[in-house]
């Protein structure tokens, strides 16, 4: 029970992995934009006390594990992030002025699984799916040489 938060009535070790994608599979977390955008996921969980234990963006997709305290749903939780960084990424990275009303940035799903007692496991997953996906990429370049 090391790894459990508290609060003053109730303790929990509520843990998911989560993936969202981009509207479209955009493959936008390049470079900069990749930097800024963890920047923003990582300050909208501060704002909300969940904390972001491990992060991922690959070129079509975001890898996070979350402690989400009990207080909030996970579709809660998916719909803030979402929604709350789809905004600041309009404003402060694409320079959309105005009303943004009708623009999107992620697509509608995501995928979540709770970790539970794997979370060693999720986590080195998660640090392994860049060089999976190097490792892929190596192999269909070598295939057609």
């Amino acid at each position: 029970m090391k790894d459990w938060q508290s609060q003053s009535l109730v303790k929990w070790g509520c843990k998911c992995h989560v993936v969202v994608v981009p509207k479209s599979r955009q493959r936008v977390f390049l470079g900069k934009r990749r930097k800024k955008i963890g920047e923003i996921l990582r300050e909208l969980c501060r704002q909300k006390e969940i904390s972001l234990l491990k992060g991922n963006a690959q070129p079509g997709h975001i890898h996070m594990l979350l402690s989400v305290p009990s207080k909030y749903s996970i579709a809660m939780t998916i719909g803030y992030l979402k929604g709350e960084s789809a905004i600041r990424i309009h404003r402060e990275l694409v320079k959309t002025y105005g009303t943004l009303f009708g623009t999107n940035f992620w697509s509608r799903g995501y995928c979540v699984s709770t970790v539970g007692l794997d979370e060693a496991m999720i986590s080195r997953s998660i640090e392994e799916q860049g060089k999976h996906e190097r490792d892929e990429e190596r192999g269909l370049f070598d295939e057609e040489n």
